[in-house]
């Protein structure tokens, strides 16, 4: 495994072999993302599909998902926060 500068949490750790999301932002991910950054997304990605009730096969919802992962991995903008008032719905 290749070594990056994981720009979320700036140490020097495993990288990837291959992306683990296609597209732009995955080439992203691959450059600049660590494994244990990585792994924490997922477990915030399956926090927020399970509070919001998200199907992941909605485009509206992989859309939302995707924001909140350059927020939490890359720091752009800001994370989703989670809201149990808005359980069940995404309010844009």
């Amino acid at each position: 495994m290749p070594d990056v500068t994981c720009q979320r949490c700036g140490q020097t750790r495993d990288g990837f072999e291959k992306a683990p999301f296609p597209g732009a932002i995955g080439a992203r991910i691959l450059e600049g993302t660590c494994q244990p950054c990585w792994g924490d997304w997922l477990k915030q990605q399956t926090m927020l599909i399970n509070h919001y009730g998200l199907n992941v096969m909605d485009p509206q919802a992989r859309q939302f998902l995707t924001k909140n992962m350059d927020a939490f991995l890359f720091k752009t903008g800001r994370a989703e926060d989670v809201d149990t008032s808005k359980q069940g719905t995404i309010n844009w």
